[in-house]
């Protein structure tokens, strides 16, 4: 029985092949193909044109199983990343100077903005997003021991944390100065739930 190939193609020995040879294969089932697959990086040179990533019938090295895939080049305007249509995970990093959507070919993808790293899911259909929040709604929910990581735009700018109750309330989604906080500051934040 000959060896088969599964979706990242990492090869699967026939049973009773590669008598005596099968250590090699093994090998680099494990030092390549899986690893790639876990926990490897390669860039993906762009040059001003879509690039598509394929698959191919052999362990050996290949840019479409990698984890990671870096995004260089020159992109020349908005580009295509097409990827096989297989069910897998990458994170993207996009160092071009424009937006690169990252698609099989029968979806639409998703777009990852120049300057990004975002993680995505070929579901073998489409490309889409690993997930879509990472926030909680916080409508109506009493936030005592909430703590907010803000910067004042019109003080040092140094990293503040600021704790809700010293300054700030935070009810039905709205933040609001109640005091210590001078009038005409803007404030960017993040909140670190400790409920």
């Amino acid at each position: 029985m000959a060896s088969t190939y599964n979706s990242i193609k990492v090869e699967l020995i026939g049973s009773g092949d590669q008598a005596g040879a099968w250590g090699s294969t093994t090998n680099t089932n494990l030092g390549t193909a899986l690893t790639e697959a876990i926990t490897g990086s390669t860039d993906v040179v762009f040059a001003s044109a879509d690039v598509t990533l394929t698959l191919s019938n052999t362990n050996l090295t290949q840019p479409a199983r990698h984890l990671r895939l870096n995004l260089t080049g020159v992109s020349g305007g908005a580009r295509n990343l097409i990827v096989p249509a297989i069910q897998k995970q990458y994170l993207i990093k996009n160092n071009l100077a424009d937006a690169i959507t990252v698609k099989n070919s029968s979806g639409t993808g998703i777009a990852v903005p120049s300057g990004s790293t975002i993680g995505v899911f070929n579901d073998a259909t489409n490309v889409v997003a690993s997930f879509t929040s990472a926030y909680a709604s916080v409508n109506g929910l009493t936030m005592a021991t909430a703590r907010i990581l803000g910067r004042t735009t019109a003080s040092t700018g140094a990293a503040e944390e600021i704790t809700v109750g010293s300054g700030l309330s935070l009810t039905a989604g709205t933040l609001t100065a109640t005091g210590g906080i001078t009038a005409g500051q803007s404030i960017s934040y993040a909140l670190v739930f400790g409920i």
